[in-house]
């Protein structure tokens, strides 16, 4: 997907050879005086022109009354002028040949309407003249690799960011300064954040393309409060998955009111944060919950191992944290292999009173006999067959003598298992806890956020090493839609034609006719109101089952004529569908929503008498390939019950995989005037038998 997106195109952005500030000012404390300081401050080996018509000098720098006055033309420029006077500013860059500006300017999109409208007159003036554009209301950015600080943050009052691997993007400045601050003072190598603001051009998504492509960035942080550039944003993790970076994602937005928020902060869409999901998940990022998790697991990944698959040895001295990270292990779906029957027997024959499953239980004996520390981790590693090691010495690791072993003993480790995963539980300084960063030995003082960060290095492990199988996702042809949204008749006959099976059914325009299809199809049959303005027929009573024999169903169409016409008055009756009536199977619900970011995401759960579970449903964006339908079904609860249990048949999941896939592509192909597609139920019968769609709802964006 990231193939088609050239994200260089920001370079200018992050990386400029010279800077315009306009509206610079001499105070160092304004929004147009802190970053020439800034930049003065770091060594910006760049030129910087403040244009400012009252003064001839600011902060020792020659200052220019105009664009138009500079001496050349910056490679980018900072925009702190007043809202009412960034187009001009920007209209004046574009001519004068700069190429990128950061606007911190506010009262854009945040502010309603019109604010909104002021907005998409920049991004017009933006493309016109190839200028790429970070905010308005941005909080800007800064490079400490190159000296690059076109921010007014006051974070680096009090220290400037470490070099390192780990780079953020944010679309709030002063959240994205805080979680730079927050990865400085916990020793975190984060010398890159951009803050992209209301994104009337560059997006959080692009950012994570550019970042991709940079060999300096390792792990890439971003901080999201809505998604409007679904494509963008999907290209970018692409590329970041492609180029074997973790993305790992604190999106915030969940609930009603942080959505709320979320629109007036950034003038951002929060969006369906379950589709954000998948989506995240198709892509193989990280969704974290909070900061701090966002920092433990970029400090993890920094080190560059993900391990896949992931097999957790835990070795400890204390059998309470031993159980503790056993049970964190569990919740987050790690396995924890026992040691080999041998290797237990030979380690229990040295220390009779330990316990050597996994976890490696050394007990508080190894302060004894320190041996027992090379004996326990060489078996774990080379015998144990683990692909990650959470170790935990708590206070001991802190000691002068005990220390200095364990810090040998995991160099030893890591040097001759650079591949493994090793991951310390420790209470230690600052200066010793660095020490261990720098041989690639994550440290943490709590366990259970130790063995987080040590899934979540497994799932990035699993999704660097997966290759979806695209095989099979390609519509076969466009679908084309009616003109209005379709009775359930016109509906099933639409999608019958792209793989997706029906009971056997006839649309009847009269008792005479229903009674003809009924004995056609034999009994019992189910007798459906059909008209395409009801969209919801069993809450007028319009749908009758079990009807099996002749008088009953010339008395049922009645019934469904009077309550049609009783229930929606003005409603086009088109007369009653006449189905075979299926027993038997699992029912479940299939289903898709056009998402107004990400485009039609199918949907797949269990329904009917497990309609309880719907929590238990599973999002995909469409198409995608059986296989990838085969794993939607098996991640949910009613996979089970498909497969037979509790003496249940088993049903056909070939079946559904297939009807599924179908959708999907049905979907895909479709134009954007779909809006929903609903199969509910449908059942899958047992294995052999087929899985038919017993209702469809099919609705429509008027032409």
């Amino acid at each position: 997907m990231s193939g088609s997106y050239d994200f260089s195109s920001i370079k200018h952005l992050l990386e400029p050879k010279s800077v315009a500030v306009i509206g610079a000012s001499s105070d160092r404390s304004r929004i147009g005086g802190r970053p020439i300081w800034w930049m003065l401050e770091a060594g910006f080996e760049g030129a910087i022109y403040p244009v400012n018509p009252n003064r001839p000098e600011i902060q020792g720098l020659k200052a220019y009354a105009s664009i138009a006055d500079l001496p050349a033309a910056p490679e980018a420029a900072v925009v702190a002028v007043p809202a009412p006077q960034v187009a001009e500013t920007l209209r004046a860059l574009g001519q004068r040949g700069c190429r990128a500006a950061i606007v911190f300017s506010s009262g854009f999109a945040e502010m309603g309407d019109d604010g909104a409208k002021a907005q998409s007159e920049l991004a017009a003036i933006a493309r016109e003249s190839g200028l790429r554009m970070l905010g308005p209301n941005s909080l800007g950015l800064f490079n400490a690799r190159c000296a690059w600080f076109p921010t007014f943050t006051t974070t680096f009052e009090s220290g400037w960011p470490i070099d390192g691997g780990v780079s953020i993007v944010s679309q709030s400045g002063a959240f994205g300064s805080h979680l730079a601050t927050l990865a400085r003072n916990a020793g975190i190598g984060a010398p890159l954040c951009v803050m992209t603001g209301n994104e009337a051009d560059v997006s959080v998504g692009e950012v994570i393309g550019y970042l991709a492509t940079d060999p300096k960035t390792r792990v890439i942080a971003a901080y999201m409060e809505g998604i409007k550039d679904g494509s963008t944003l999907m290209a970018g993790l692409a590329a970041a998955r492609e180029a074997g970076k973790p993305v790992l994602i604190m999106k915030v937005g969940r609930s009603q009111l942080g959505a709320q928020a979320a629109a007036s902060h950034t003038a951002s869409i929060a969006g369906d944060d379950r589709v954000a999901d998948a989506i995240f998940e198709e892509f193989g990022a990280i969704r974290v919950q909070s900061a701090d998790q966002l920092l433990d697991f970029a400090r993890v990944a920094a080190h560059g191992i993900y391990p896949a698959p992931n097999r957790l040895g835990v070795m400890t001295v204390s059998g309470g944290a031993g159980v503790l990270m056993s049970d964190a292990a569990e919740a987050r779906g790690v396995a924890m292999p026992e040691m080999p029957a041998e290797t237990r027997q030979r380690l229990q024959a040295v220390l009779p009173f330990a316990s050597f499953r996994n976890p490696v239980d050394c007990t508080a004996h190894i302060v004894n006999d320190s041996s027992l520390l090379h004996t326990c981790l060489e078996a774990m590693m080379t015998e144990g067959d683990y692909s990650s090691i959470v170790a935990f010495f708590a206070q001991v690791a802190g000691t002068e003598h005990f220390g200095k072993l364990l810090y040998e003993e995991l160099s030893e480790k890591r040097r001759r298992f650079p591949e493994t995963l090793i991951v310390l539980v420790a209470v230690l300084s600052r200066e010793q806890a660095r020490r261990y960063e720098e041989i690639g030995v994550a440290v943490f003082e709590d366990a259970d956020r130790a063995v987080a960060a040590v899934a979540a290095m497994g799932r990035l492990g699993a999704s660097f090493a997966e290759r979806r199988d695209s095989s099979g996702t390609a519509p076969a042809r466009q679908a084309a839609l009616p003109s209005a949204t379709p009775s359930e008749a016109e509906a099933k006959e639409l999608l019958a034609g792209h793989g997706i099976a029906f009971a056997e059914e006839q649309s009847c325009a009269s008792a005479k006719e229903a009674v003809a299809a009924a004995e056609r199809i034999g009994y019992p049959v189910v007798l459906k109101i059909l008209s395409p303005d009801i969209h919801h027929k069993t809450e007028i009573g319009g749908v009758l089952l079990g009807v099996s024999d002749a008088a009953a169903v010339e008395e049922g169409y009645t019934t469904l004529m009077e309550r049609a016409r009783r229930g929606v008055p003005n409603a086009r009756i088109e007369g009653v569908l006449v189905a075979r009536q299926v027993s038997g199977g699992t029912e479940v619900i299939m289903g898709v929503k056009n998402d107004p970011v990400f485009g039609p995401i199918a949907v797949f759960g269990p329904g009917g008498i497990f309609a309880e579970l719907m929590e238990d449903s599973v999002l995909r964006r469409c198409p995608f390939s059986e296989a990838e339908a085969r794993a939607m079904i098996e991640s949910t609860r009613i996979a089970a019950i498909l497969k037979g249990a509790r003496g249940r048949p088993s049903g056909d999941i070939n079946a559904a995989v297939k009807l599924l896939s179908n959708l999907s592509k049905f979907a895909a192909s479709a134009d954007q005037r779909l809006l929903s597609i609903d199969l509910n139920p449908v059942v899958i019968l047992e294995e052999g038998k087929g899985a038919l769609a017993l209702d469809a709802l099919i609705e429509l964006r008027p032409a």
